[in-house]
């Protein structure tokens, strides 16, 4: 069961204005990515679950980010119905991803208050995705619309709330880019998890660039942020 309403996941999301995306089968190692990202100063990370038995690693780190890491919202991405979205909010996730925009996960996250965040790709499908209760939209893939999509969905709906995901990068230049064109908050996964991070198991490096990539994201939020 979530601890926190779709509300307050969508403050924390537009106050840190980031998301890291990460998945791994090993749930030592994914322990030791949580908890680099949560000493950087995340406060959000989305589980992307596209591997076989992914709901026993996210069971296992929901209940080590309850123990270990206050405050954390740990949430799962790479959805794509609504059965998979009930299961992994049995296991305690606070917010679903989804690639596409599908009623039927809107549904089941609506009735439980989760926050549920649609992957959506013209204004049409975005309209759609507030018409059922998306406080956030997913922007995906986002380096194949960029930022010039995003300031021409603005103009008719300023009230709407972007997350690109996709092309997304840890660069002042590239955050620059989005949060001038008005996003809410971006997702980064490889270009913030990287496999040499993984690889070597260099968490202190992960701390490092979680901690100057959310610096930067302040410098560029508009002050009512």
């Amino acid at each position: 069961m979530a601890e926190y309403t779709r509300i307050e996941v969508a403050q924390v999301m537009k106050s840190t204005g980031l998301v890291p995306l990460f998945f791994h089968k090993d749930i030592e190692l994914s322990k030791n990515i949580l908890k680099a990202c949560y000493d950087g100063g995340a406060r959000l990370l989305e589980f992307t679950a596209r591997g076989d038995f992914a709901h026993e690693v996210f069971g296992e780190l929901t209940k080590y980010v309850i123990k270990e890491l206050p405050g954390m919202i740990l949430g799962v991405g790479s959805i794509t119905d609504a059965a998979a979205a009930s299961l992994y909010m049995s296991l305690g996730a606070n917010f679903i991803v989804t690639p596409v925009l599908r009623e039927d996960i809107a549904i089941v996250c609506n009735r439980r208050k989760v926050l549920w965040s649609a992957g959506c790709g013209s204004l049409t499908e975005i309209a759609h995705a507030e018409e059922l209760g998306c406080e956030i939209v997913k922007l995906f893939p986002g380096d194949t619309y960029g930022p010039n999509f995003i300031k021409a969905i603005k103009g008719p709906q300023p009230w709407t709330n972007i997350m690109p995901t996709g092309g997304v990068s840890t660069t002042k230049e590239n955050l620059k880019g989005w949060f001038d064109a008005g996003v809410t908050c971006v997702g980064v996964g490889s270009k913030l998890i990287s496999k040499d991070i993984i690889q070597n198991k260099d968490f202190d490096k992960l701390k490092q660039i979680v901690q100057e990539t959310l610096q930067i994201i302040k410098m560029l939020q508009p002050l009512e942020k």
